[in-house]
């Protein structure tokens, strides 16, 4: 806590508070919110890796990994409550329920934001745990109307649950219903992909309140480590395009969690090339000012393929900011982004070379680019 409390003190950091028991979690909460510290209460962190165990019930676990998922959503629930190690997931729900209603029921912690039990679709039984509210004739094993969280909670790990590096990886990866090589929304909250137990549909997906609480890419040598940047800063950016309220990244240091080298800075703590992109791209972007009435931009983008995507901006001055990134993991394409109307400056930033333009150009109307695996950022004045 007094490390917490420090961090946000120094650096203006709050804190997702997360765990397994509501007595200790709601408190240390509070104990954050009157110091201005607490972003968020958040439930167990992947109960199917760590279960957990709530007023005397073990719950979570994931037994059976060997079996597909499909040949176990032909087994009834109450069929599989009677082999021996088969465990359910009710406690798990009821914690989370508890926790949330601990939260809202709290004078101090109300208005903070409960985020969704990490992994819920991984649940060995129908709890309910695919939703954030119980709706009318879901047939879970809680009751209609149970409220779990605010947001919807996955780890859809850009690297995906198979390893590799392909065209559009962070855009797929943020895709609230794709079925896919990424740990995505759809898995967590439409179809359960342990035993598919039926949740969103998937346009309600696309409007769920939504956080990424892990996500992050293996870097170890230095072109893993331009790939690592070029992709986490691409995350960033479709995550938000997307509709993800937050997103967090693991991880800050290597080797504080567990194998591998997805962390932002070295063991040493000296930057990996991720930690020097998103910097870039934070300092570039950076305004604390809030827009009340944002403008309107009419630009439009040429020839550009799938692989090529863009975000509009604008900073409290009035001026855009038109992120415009790419996703092919090989070669790259022309393209020209119409601006609509003849603009004074137009300043050009890439966030793999720094924080200063790399091109300034004076009364133009359209400006062509070659984009190819990471971000470009236009500032239209």
């Amino acid at each position: 806590m007094s490390g917490h409390l420090m961090l946000h003190a120094q650096t203006g950091v709050r804190v997702d508070l997360l765990g397994a028991d509501v007595i200790d979690l709601t408190a240390a909460a509070r104990t954050l919110a009157r110091a201005g510290a607490l972003l968020s209460i958040e439930g167990p962190n992947e109960p199917n890796n760590f279960p957990i165990n709530y007023k005397g019930q073990p719950g979570g676990g994931a037994a059976f990994n060997w079996l597909p998922g499909w040949l176990l959503g032909w087994f009834p629930d109450w069929l599989l409550g009677w082999l021996p190690g088969w465990p359910s997931w009710l406690p798990v729900a009821k914690l989370q329920r508890d926790l949330y209603s601990a939260v809202k029921n709290d004078p101090e912690l109300s208005r903070y934001p409960v985020f969704h039990v990490s992994e819920g679709g991984a649940e060995t039984d129908n709890v309910g745990l695919q939703f954030l509210t119980i709706p009318a004739g879901a047939g879970t094993l809680l009751p209609d109307g149970t409220q779990f969280a605010d947001y919807a909670n996955v780890h859809n790990y850009v690297s995906g649950v198979r390893l590799g590096y392909v065209d559009n990886q962070a855009w797929q990866a943020a895709d609230p219903t794709l079925d896919s090589h990424w740990d995505g929304l759809y898995g967590e909250y439409g179809r359960t992909w342990k035993r598919h137990f039926r949740g969103y549909s998937n346009a309600e997906l696309e409007n769920l309140p939504r956080v990424t609480t892990e996500t992050g890419w293996d870097a170890a040598t230095p072109e893993e480590e331009r790939i690592q940047g070029t992709v986490l800063v691409n995350t960033y950016l479709a995550q938000f395009k997307r509709g993800w309220r937050y997103t967090f990244i693991y991880e800050l240091g290597e080797g504080e969690g567990g194998g591998g080298n997805q962390g932002l800075f070295h063991q040493d703590w000296t930057p990996k090339l991720a930690a020097t992109y998103i910097h870039n791209l934070t300092s570039i972007l950076a305004d604390n000012v809030p827009v009340a009435t944002p403008g309107k931009l009419d630009y439009s983008i040429a020839n550009a393929p799938s692989t090529i995507h863009d975000l509009l901006l604008q900073k409290s001055s009035g001026v855009f900011e038109l992120v415009v990134w790419g996703e092919q993991v090989t070669g790259a394409n022309s393209i020209t982004v119409n601006l609509g109307k003849t603009h004074a400056i137009v300043k050009i930033y890439d966030t793999t070379l720094g924080t200063t333009p790399i091109h300034i150009l004076s009364d133009v109307n359209s400006v062509p680019l070659t984009v190819s695996d990471h971000a470009l950022i236009l500032e239209i004045q």
